[in-house]
């Protein structure tokens, strides 16, 4: 990590960066200010989550090259989920909170499918609302096989 403070203890996303607590289908991609792990939450075996490397609470805090390169590696992320998962769409959103308080920023990309649509019986957020109270967890057979695929993609 390129800076950690007092203020990034007991940071889930950091802690994943920096291999303190487990992280299901390991690093995905990482360039200098970004990292790209498989989601923890129980958004389905291809979710990743697009986190800045420094701990950044606000997108207002990113500096010129962390907001630069954050709009290019998005799609090029959104490019490969697609390639992989073959959804319907790809929900790109930011969540930055924990416990209720604002938390590391991160963009979850997920693939969406006609299938969760109606398991859920919702799209959008109130989708991702559904699977979360679901708890539905990709096992880590499916993380892995899908983080091994999405690597391809993204180091071609």
């Amino acid at each position: 990590m390129a800076e950690e403070s007092d203020a990034s203890e007991g940071c889930l996303a950091c802690d994943l960066m920096l291999g303190k607590a487990p992280l299901p289908g390991g690093s995905v991609l990482r360039t200098g200010l970004w990292a790209v792990e498989h989601c923890v939450g129980p958004f389905g075996a291809g979710t990743l989550v697009v986190k800045p490397v420094r701990h950044v609470l606000h997108v207002a805090e990113l500096t010129a090259e962390e907001s630069g390169e954050l709009g290019p590696l998005l799609r090029r992320v959104s490019a490969a989920v697609t390639e992989v998962s073959a959804p319907e769409q790809v929900y790109v959103c930011l969540w930055s909170h924990a416990g209720g308080v604002p938390g590391h920023i991160h963009f979850v990309v997920q693939p969406v499918g006609k299938a969760d649509r109606t398991r859920f019986g919702a799209v959008g957020p109130a989708l991702q609302a559904a699977m979360g109270g679901a708890g539905c967890f990709a096992s880590a057979a499916e993380v892995d096989e899908v983080c091994g695929r999405l690597r391809e993609v993204l180091h071609r």
